[in-house]
């Protein structure tokens, strides 16, 4: 009886008090969810997906094929410890070490900022500019981070050679571990400095065919307004761009010029209020003769092109 009762305890009991029952995949992603839900985080199920096919180290689709198996004590204290964390909102991809990123897993950490879906449109628009040039292309990826733009473009179009760049020490052994597991190290340069300062023209490259980057572009109220968890758990050098957050971006189009083949271009990712601002600026540096916004798939202005 006394099993019975603990039984139909809520399901935050369950993730915060010892259970002497076992509970199967199914009754404690049903459970996980609830707790998430109560918390307030966006996702809950797929949150709860994630770290419960961490512990039992499974695939996502393997814990629906896998409903009734049921979970030792030990599996369960290791979920109790990472969902604790979760509901701190701290960012599951760190919880875990990872994240998926153009079909691609990626190491991440504290020190580099999550990639995101939208930024995938930034390596569609690149790896389809490289694949319309003849021979090999060189590339220069700006604030690297994770390395996945870099990694992506390596992994999907053979004949690119890339530098990139970041100022950490941290965020660039991500970087350089994840070229390593996806096997592109040998075409993926990882030097630490502030965008370019760290390309030396006589030894690295004259000039890039595709200068491309993710840059910091939050403003600092858009940044005070972010998430708690985002806020708190993400690297703010990684993403507040300034006062108007184009500090960085202002920067990039002043530098790149120097850096630019004639028949080049600037690819780069701006935030969703960014679109004619950052137009003007490629319009005003009198270097670009087509400049191009490109729109992610909720519709907003996300990567601006401009071909010199």
């Amino acid at each position: 009886m006394l099993h019975t009762t603990r039984y139909l305890l809520p399901a935050t009991c369950y993730l915060l008090h010892t259970i002497p029952m076992s509970l199967t995949i199914q009754q404690l992603l049903t459970r996980t969810t609830a707790y998430f839900t109560e918390k307030g985080l966006e996702s809950p199920r797929l949150r709860a997906e994630i770290l419960i096919a961490e512990t039992l180290a499974l695939s996502r689709i393997e814990l629906y094929t896998n409903f009734d198996r049921p979970i030792d004590q030990g599996d369960l204290e290791k979920l109790r410890r990472m969902v604790k964390r979760a509901a701190a909102k701290e960012p599951v991809e760190y919880i875990v070490g990872r994240t998926e990123f153009y079909s691609l897993t990626f190491a991440v950490n504290s020190s580099c900022v999550i990639p995101r879906p939208e930024t995938e449109l930034l390596v569609e628009r690149s790896i389809e500019f490289l694949r319309n040039r003849g021979g090999p292309q060189l590339v220069c990826d700006l604030c690297t981070g994770s390395g996945c733009i870099a990694v992506a473009i390596a992994k999907n179009f053979a004949a690119a050679s890339i530098i990139a760049t970041d100022i950490c020490d941290r965020v660039l052994a991500v970087a350089a571990e994840n070229a390593s597991r996806h096997g592109v190290s040998d075409r993926v340069r990882i030097l630490k400095g502030d965008l370019f300062e760290p390309v030396l023209p006589q030894l690295d490259a004259e000039k890039f065919d595709l200068v491309v980057s993710n840059p910091p572009y939050v403003s600092s109220s858009e940044f005070e307004a972010l998430d708690g968890g985002v806020r708190r758990h993400e690297p703010g050098l990684g993403l507040h761009g300034g006062r108007d957050g184009l500090n960085v971006i202002r920067r990039i189009v002043a530098e790149v010029p120097a850096f630019l083949k004639e028949t080049g271009a600037l690819m780069l990712e701006i935030g969703h209020r960014h679109g004619h601002v950052v137009r003007e600026l490629f319009k005003a540096s009198g270097r670009f003769e087509r400049i191009e916004i490109h729109k992610d798939f909720a519709g907003i202005d996300r990567v601006v092109v401009g071909r010199t």
